[in-house]
Order: C-alpha cells, then structure tokens, then sequence
C-alpha cells in the first residue's frame, strides 16, 4: 500500500495542480506569459491518460503524458478563431 509521510502536512488534488502549473510559473516570474490557459499566454499544455482530479487516488501515480505542447503558440489566436481545440469546454 501507499505510506503516507507527514499525513497533516498533505495538500489536495487541485492546490497540487495549482503549483505546477501558475505557481511554477511565478517562481521563475513567467506568470504574465505562462502557467493558465489565457488569452495572449504561450500554450504549455499536455494531454494526460487520466483525470488526476477524478481518478481513485491510488491511480494518480499511473497517470502518464500522452502528448505534451511547450510554448509554441499564443492561445488567443485560437479564441478568436473558434478552434476545434477546447479545453474544459473552452473553444
């Protein structure tokens, strides 16, 4: 089973997914280009195996990459154009 090291100093799911994302993007002071999905933000964005918010807790390790997109384009264009691409229901 899964030994869980100081159990009062765990975060959740979505705190855990904040940090890599926008809080790894204000440590290195790239918070106005990276880190959310915004208009004018580079698009760093990877397609994973599973749901890392849903999935049973002891199948996040199993969680994998299928594709992952760092920093090539500009989201707004997509917005404007009304991409195929959604996120969240966003297009």
């Amino acid at each position: 089973g899964i030994r869980v090291l100081g159990p009062d100093e765990a975060i959740g799911r979505e705190e855990a997914l904040r940090l890599y994302t926008m809080g790894s993007a204000e440590t290195c002071f790239m918070e106005a280009k990276t880190g959310s999905v915004e208009p004018g933000k580079l698009a760093d964005i990877a397609v994973l195996t599973a749901d890392p918010l849903t999935v049973p807790e002891d199948a996040i390790r199993d969680i994998r990459a299928c594709l992952t997109i760092c920093a090539t384009f500009e989201i707004e264009p997509l917005f404007r154009k009304r991409s195929r691409i959604a996120w969240n229901g966003i297009a």
